[in-house]
Order: structure tokens, then sequence, then C-alpha cells
């Protein structure tokens, strides 16, 4: 009998493709988003769950690993300075998402699963000083009693991206686990690049966002600011795909010939720089579609992740 494992803020699916291709069968999914819940039907078969506290504890099936991307906003860099800038809260006290990992302890405290594996970004570590990290490590080892394995996994050297993201792998018996070793080197984004005369126009920025783009890089940078576009070739690694994408593309525009301004990724050229496989299906507006990569666990990381869990468990 496979492994079983539970999907929690399961997105579009991520997890769910590592875990099957490492041998284990999906029991439960779940997700707040509607649209991310159309895509993942569309892939996979059936509809997640809506919003997790809308689910009683004892309803999850039974499962051997947790697996969950829980959300990001409350402790990556660019949520907190927008939600200091807006006056809104974050970290433990935002109360939409904040308390979303005490969701995950509560699961992990009934069902008692074999392992987990939780991913976060890289600034969780040092969020409030470190004090957030602290709680969320002694609440799964002193409270829950896993032994806890954390490691920031850079997903450069699989997909032509810089992406830095915190893994927590824990274990209820299990005194030592080594994370998967990744390539020296990885490819760049010719690999994911579409041909250029495939590329529809509506991707090229208009002159009037182009401008825009190009002055407010001049004047952050005038004022000693690191903000600006992302201009990049195919010979490139791009900075991360972030959630905002579908706004103006900034942090990755493709260098065109011709004279033609840069353009944006396709949604498809999204998938491929996060890992997914060519099958994929992408069912929603590309709106919706940027927000779902940019908000995405890199695939061929978590896949080398499943692999290493899979194996300990036997």
């Amino acid at each position: 009998m496979p492994l079983r494992f539970a999907d929690l803020f399961c997105g579009i699916g991520g997890f769910h493709i590592a875990f099957e291709k490492a041998g284990a069968k999906c029991v439960f999914a779940s997700d707040w988003d509607k649209y991310a819940r159309i895509t993942y039907k569309e892939n996979f078969g059936f509809e997640p769950h809506g919003d997790i506290h809308s689910i009683a504890v004892a309803d999850i099936p039974k499962f051997d690993i947790l697996c969950a991307g829980f959300p990001c906003q409350p402790f990556s860099i660019a949520g907190v300075s927008k939600k200091i800038s807006l006056g809104r809260k974050h970290g433990f006290d935002d109360e939409k998402q904040g308390n979303l990992f005490f969701s995950i302890a509560d699961i992990l405290d009934y069902h008692r699963p074999k392992a987990f594996v939780l991913e976060n970004v890289k600034n969780l570590v040092s969020h409030d000083k470190g004090r957030t990290y602290k709680i969320i490590y002694e609440t799964l080892t002193k409270a829950l009693g896993y032994k806890v394995f954390a490691k920031v996994i850079d997903a450069k050297t699989v997909v032509p991206q810089h992406r830095e993201r915190i893994f927590l792998v824990g274990f209820k018996n299990r005194k030592g686990f080594e994370f998967p070793l990744f390539p020296k080197t990885g490819p760049k984004l010719e690999q994911i690049l579409q041909k250029p005369d495939t590329v529809p126009s509506k991707y090229t920025l208009t002159n009037h966002l182009w401008t825009y783009l190009q002055n407010y890089a001049k004047k952050h940078k005038a004022a000693g600011h690191g903000f600006g576009f992302g201009l990049v070739g195919p010979e490139d690694t791009s900075r991360t795909l972030s959630a905002r994408y579908y706004k103006d593309g900034s942090e990755i525009l493709i260098k065109q010939g011709g004279g033609k301004n840069p353009r944006r990724l396709a949604p498809r050229e999204c998938a491929r720089l996060m890992g997914y496989p060519k099958t994929f299906k992408i069912p929603v507006s590309d709106t919706q579609a940027y927000k779902q990569f940019g908000n995405s666990v890199v695939v061929p990381v978590v896949e080398r992740i499943a692999e290493k869990v899979i194996e300990v468990l036997g």
C-alpha cells in the first residue's frame, strides 16, 4: 500500500506532482483560492476542499505525510514591507494568514503522521528577529514531538530562477535526515523560453509601461535604492517569480531584438520556470496563472525532497 499524503494550502499542486511521482497517494487537498482549485481539479481529477478553517480536523482522512507550502505573505520581505506601509499587521498577528501555521499544528497533533514537509520563504527565519521561526520550530519539536530538519534551498540549480525557500522536514521516529544534493550549476532561460516568433504580441510591454519602469528604476537608483526591473536574456537566470507578476512583469522582463520593447513571460513559460511538466494544464486567465505560478513551489526541488522522505519512510 502506498504512503498517503495530505496536500494543505495545495495551490495548483506542486507538492502533489512531486509526491505522486515518488510513489505516494494524495488522500486530501485543500486551498482557499477558487481559481487554484480549478487548476488543481483540471490536472488531478478532483477539486480540493476550500478554506482549511471550514474543515473539521477529524474529517481529514488518515495520512502518512503532511505537505504544506503555507501562505508566506505574512513572513516574506515584500509582504512584510507592504503590510507595514499599509498599517497592517504581519506574521502571527496577521489574522487571515499568520494563524494558518497553527492549523497545520492542529492537524499534526490530531493525526500524528509519520512525516511532514513544509515550505516557506527564506525570510521566515529572520522575521520578527527570529521569534516567528522559534515559535514554529518549538511547536513542531517540543509540543508535537517531531525531529525537524531545515534547509534553505535555491532553486537556480534545477530551474533558471534564483528562488530561495526554506524547507522544514519532520519525522516522528527518525534521528537523522539528509537533504538531497543539487547540481552545482543550473539551466539558463533559453531552456524555458518560447521561440520569439511564437510569442503573442500582447506580452510585449507598451511604450508607456516600459518608459514608466525605466524612469522608476532611475529614480530609485539615484536615491540609492535597488528597486528596478530585471532585464534578462536566454543565457541568464531570472529573479524570483512573484504572485504580483501580472501587474507589470518587472522582476522578469525578456529582452527582444529588432528594437522591440522587452516582454513578460507567457504563462506557459512561467510553468516551465517553476518546473511543471509539459502536460500541465492552465485553464485560467493569464492574471490568475501568473498568481498561481508565482505562489507555487518549484516542482523539481520538491521532487528531490519527496524521494528522500519516501526513502526514509520505506
